[in-house]
């Protein structure tokens, strides 16, 4: 995805977002359900302006952290060389955010859509796209498995990553399957992600010893 396109795309949804919130703000009570537990049940609540703002401005300054990694980076030639596939995740990120705030503000509005059936999803596809783009990602600071080894060494980070891509793609998969199992769907959503982040790690660390022995 061209950055122009990427860039102009994540504004708009910007403005659908706070547009939502500003249509929904005049609808709904003085306080908002905020949180669902486990099993897809309120379980905290917050005043009406941050109930329905929250997100938008959440979305605002992670959208400016997504357009400043790429100035910042000390690597940012590299970011460069996977560009399309870093714009493409800064929408991706971006819609599930305003996917996030329809669940809540539709919630409060009376359609009690419980997130169980929607995060699941939107978790699934974005664990999925993400495995995609490490597989193209380049070394760098801010994107992707960044542990003292892959950092030291371009082959450790292209072999750490190509296992993470498909770990992440796996991932994304159990958790979309968790839709099916609404009371243990956080588990489907976390379980997964956590194993192939912390195998990467360690899978990383074993690579560059290998590296450093081999020498």
């Amino acid at each position: 995805m061209r950055t122009k396109f990427a860039n102009w795309s994540m504004l708009l949804l910007l403005v659908v977002m706070f547009g939502i919130s500003l249509y929904a703000y005049q609808h709904l009570p003085a306080r908002v359900a905020s949180h669902w537990n486990a099993q897809g049940q309120v379980d905290s609540y917050m005043g009406k302006f941050w109930g329905v703002f929250l997100i938008p401005l959440t979305a605002l300054i992670l959208a400016g952290l997504f357009w400043l990694i790429p100035i910042i980076d000390p690597l940012k030639a590299n970011i460069a060389r996977f560009r399309d596939a870093y714009n493409g995740l800064m929408v991706a990120f971006t819609l599930f955010m305003l996917l996030v705030q329809l669940q809540v503000v539709l919630w409060n509005l009376g359609m009690k859509i419980t997130p169980n059936a929607i995060f699941p999803v939107g978790v699934g596809l974005l664990y999925m796209y993400i495995g995609w783009l490490l597989k193209q990602a380049k070394r760098n600071w801010f994107v992707g498995v960044r542990t003292p080894w892959t950092l030291s060494s371009d082959t450790v980070w292209d072999k750490t990553h190509q296992l993470a891509s498909k770990g992440f793609i796996a991932a994304g998969v159990v958790t979309i399957i968790g839709v099916f199992f609404p009371s243990y769907s956080i588990w489907f959503m976390l379980v997964p992600v956590l194993a192939v982040a912390t195998y990467a790690v360690i899978y990383s660390y074993v690579l560059y010893q290998q590296e450093v022995l081999g020498k």
